[in-house]
């Protein structure tokens, strides 16, 4: 019913800047309230970024003004783009997608942050 692939994780240097991706199902897609979630070894999974169905976004204190999260509805895309990467950005990135009680989530993609 549901499927969400995340892809573009890596390793960076501090400063760097990644674009994380997430595919998804046009009929979760269409309707769903989208997120990034991230969970560093030994960390609890935290909300990153949100955007809903009509473009309303919010971020996590730790991330403001460094990351943006946006969404291609002709593609059926989520994104995050980071920039100015520090070494606690490293963790594991969960794309994530709620519509009332239904949620998915993906498989996760490592970005790791290090010089």
């Amino acid at each position: 019913q549901g499927q969400l692939v995340e892809s573009g994780g890596d390793l960076v240097q501090p400063g760097g800047s990644l674009r994380l991706s997430c595919a998804a199902s046009k009929n979760v897609f269409s309707v769903a309230t989208m997120d990034w979630y991230r969970q560093a070894p030994g960390k609890q999974r935290d909300l990153v970024a949100t955007i809903t169905s009509y473009n309303s976004a919010d971020y996590a204190d730790s991330v403001k003004g460094r990351f943006t999260i946006f969404r291609d509805n002709a593609k059926n895309t989520l994104y995050l783009q980071m920039n100015s990467l520090k070494p606690e950005d490293t963790a594991v990135y969960y794309c994530h997608a709620r519509y009332y009680d239904i949620e998915y989530w993906g498989k996760g993609t490592l970005v790791t942050v290090s010089s």
